[in-house]
């Protein structure tokens, strides 16, 4: 099933395929990830995150699903990998501003 992503989200999901550490480009310049009960703020925190990330894990994300809730967009998406409880769906709750993402948060 294809979804229509906004342009950051989409953005995102595409840097995460093919050049993880790319994400962190798909941020403002304050982004803050909140992701498995830590926060990472800023653009270099976001990039050490998402290295350490794909150094324990390999792993595909597909997204399926988006709405609208409060002014945020919710994409919910099946991930697969080589991580404990694989695969499960997650839900990525990103709050954009202009062309980029403000916050993004990861949870069940």
């Amino acid at each position: 099933m294809s979804i229509s992503l906004p342009k950051p989200i989409a953005a995102y999901f595409a840097a995460d395929r093919t050049q993880r550490t790319g994400v962190a480009d798909c941020f403002t310049e304050a982004g803050v990830v909140k992701d498995e009960g830590k926060t990472y703020a800023g653009r270099e925190a976001i990039r050490r995150w998402k290295t350490q990330a794909s150094t324990k894990y390999t792993y595909v994300s597909e997204p399926f699903a988006i709405e609208q809730e409060e002014g945020r967009a919710i994409v919910t998406s099946r991930v697969t990998g080589n991580f404990p409880g694989s695969p499960v769906d997650l839900r990525y709750s990103f709050v954009l501003e202009a062309d980029k993402i403000a916050s993004l948060e990861i949870g069940l």
